[in-house]
């Protein structure tokens, strides 16, 4: 479920560069990562959600668990993670294509009060 959090790390992360790309992990790979009952919404509606904000040029659905192969296609010149992340958190696959294709990592702070689990929580309640 898209959030306020979500949009906000999204508009910080356009501010950093030129050009937007947006990786969306396939929901199989959500499953794995959040469990069952997970994604509430598919990954093609999730992707289509995200291509419709202003501040996002690019979107691309990635099978697997980590986004290795996207990002030694799209050889980012900024990574950004949401602040659920650290720099010792983040995939060593994909620390070593960063690195590889020379990007620079940046994490944005947390946004208080927001997530999705919490979100899904309020509603069960």
């Amino acid at each position: 479920l898209l959030h306020v959090g979500h949009v906000r790390y999204l508009q910080q992360a356009a501010e950093l560069g030129d050009c937007l790309a947006v990786a969306v992990n396939g929901d199989e790979s959500v499953r794995v990562l959040k469990g069952p009952g997970r994604p509430l919404n598919g990954a093609d509606d999730r992707a289509e959600v995200l291509a419709a904000l202003e501040c996002v040029d690019f979107v691309t659905i990635f099978p697997g668990v980590r986004a290795t192969e996207v990002i030694e296609s799209v050889r980012p010149a900024i990574y950004v993670k949401g602040g659920d992340y650290t720099l010792e958190t983040l995939d060593l696959e994909e620390v070593t294509a960063l690195k590889k294709v020379g990007a620079e990592i940046k994490t944005l702070p947390l946004v208080p009060e927001k997530s999705t689990t919490r979100l899904i929580e309020r509603m069960r309640h």
